[in-house]
C-alpha cells in the first residue's frame, strides 16, 4: 500500500440494475478499475446483477477483495447465478447498512437506491 493512501476498503452503494443509460454502467466499471489500480477492497450490497454486478466483478477480477453484504430476502432478487467474492448474509436492511459501515472506511454512491 502506498504511504499516502488513505483507504483500504471502500463501500460503494449502487443499484441492482444498470439503469437506462450506458453512462451508469461505464461509471461502475471505471470506478472498479480505479479501485483495482489503487488496490482498494470493495464492500457493496452483495448483488451479482446490475451496477453491483459490474463493479464487484471488475474489482474481483483485478485481484482485490470483495465483500458483499445482502439481506436474506434480497438474495433471489439481487443474485443471479454465482456470487462475487465473499458474501455475508444478514437479516435485514438495517443490519446490512450497519455491517457496511463497520467494514468500510469510506463511501461512494453511484446511481441506484440507498435503502
Amino acid at each position: 500500500m502506498e504511504e499516502n493512501q488513505r483507504f483500504r476498503k471502500v463501500c460503494v452503494f449502487c443499484g441492482s440494475n444498470s439503469g437506462h443509460r450506458d453512462v451508469f454502467s461505464l461509471a461502475a466499471i471505471e470506478l472498479g478499475n480505479e479501485l483495482v489500480k489503487r488496490k482498494i477492497d470493495l464492500v457493496y450490497g452483495g448483488g451479482s446483477v446490475g451496477l453491483m454486478g459490474l463493479i464487484s466483478r471488475r474489482v474481483s477480477e483485478g485481484g482485490c477483495h470483495v465483500l458483499g453484504i445482502i439481506p436474506q430476502a434480497l438474495m433471489p432478487i439481487e443474485i443471479s447465478g454465482e456470487t462475487v467474492g465473499e458474501v455475508r448474509i444478514v437479516a435485514d436492511m438495517h443490519e446490512r447498512k450497519a455491517a457496511m459501515a463497520q467494514e468500510a472506511e469510506a463511501f461512494i454512491a453511484l446511481p441506484g437506491e440507498f435503502s
